[in-house]
């Protein structure tokens, strides 16, 4: 098995840790992994401002670097989510099309490719977990508190895993930060509001670290916390599931 690691741009350039933990992690579970390194943006921010008629560079791209790899692996369940329903090419859809379907949030491939029952991770500190809207509506990877159904989290379960960890229960868990890529742009005020109840649903719970499967929630959030003066930091799940 070889595993293409996807790394956001966002990622690349404010939390690099996040990215060389997928990498060490995967390899630790014993996969393959290559970065491909002319890989560029995904297309995400142009589709999401109404211009996704303009991403056809991107999805090429994207298909030329990830195409031949038998899983591509993100830490990000948007960009995951924008790939796996979005890419496309024109002049052959069918390998965009097994291109899509090829491409997975780090969690969801570590608990459904992979199937990782253990790890050796030890992080001994107290926990709040952020479900992403894009990684929990989209992608599936936590159930929905307003549906009646079976209670599951992938990100959780792997964070279980872990040893010395105390996971922190919020009152509102699905709850969305407020950031919505360029909504925190568009609505600034709005975002920003959301975004500190988010924050003190996990301060009022005493946690210690905020983690998720993506960097761009946590980065809003991480905004707040060093502007209320928190001590409180935000760390990728990834991060967590590799720390030693």
């Amino acid at each position: 098995m070889t595993v293409g690691l996807f790394v956001p741009c966002y990622v690349d350039q404010f939390y690099p840790g996040a990215a060389i933990a997928t990498y060490q992690l995967l390899e630790k579970l014993g996969v393959k992994v290559v970065y491909p390194p002319k890989q560029t943006c995904c297309g995400q921010p142009m589709a999401n401002s109404g211009f996704e008629h303009l991403t056809g560079g991107c999805n090429e791209l994207f298909i030329k670097n990830f195409a031949e790899f038998d899983y591509i692996v993100a830490p990000s369940g948007s960009c995951v989510l924008h790939v796996r329903e979005h890419l496309h090419d024109d002049k052959n859809e069918q390998v965009a099309e097994t291109t899509r379907h090829k491409v997975y949030e780090l969690t969801s491939f570590l608990t459904d490719v992979l199937k990782v029952d253990s790890l050796s991770a030890k992080f001994p500190h107290k926990v709040g977990v952020h479900q992403s809207c894009h990684g929990q509506r989209g992608l599936h990877i936590s159930s929905m508190t307003e549906l009646v159904a079976p209670e599951f989290s992938k990100p959780g379960s792997l964070l279980n895993m872990v040893q010395d960890i105390e996971l922190v229960h919020l009152d509102r868990k699905d709850e969305c930060c407020g950031f919505g890529g360029t909504f925190c742009v568009t609505e600034e005020a709005v975002s920003v509001k959301m975004g500190k109840d988010r924050v003190a649903d996990h301060l009022k719970h005493n946690a210690e670290y905020i983690t998720g499967v993506d960097m761009s929630c946590l980065m809003h959030m991480e905004g707040i916390l060093h502007r209320q003066g928190s001590k409180v930091k935000v760390i990728h799940i990834a991060e967590i599931l590799n720390a030693e």
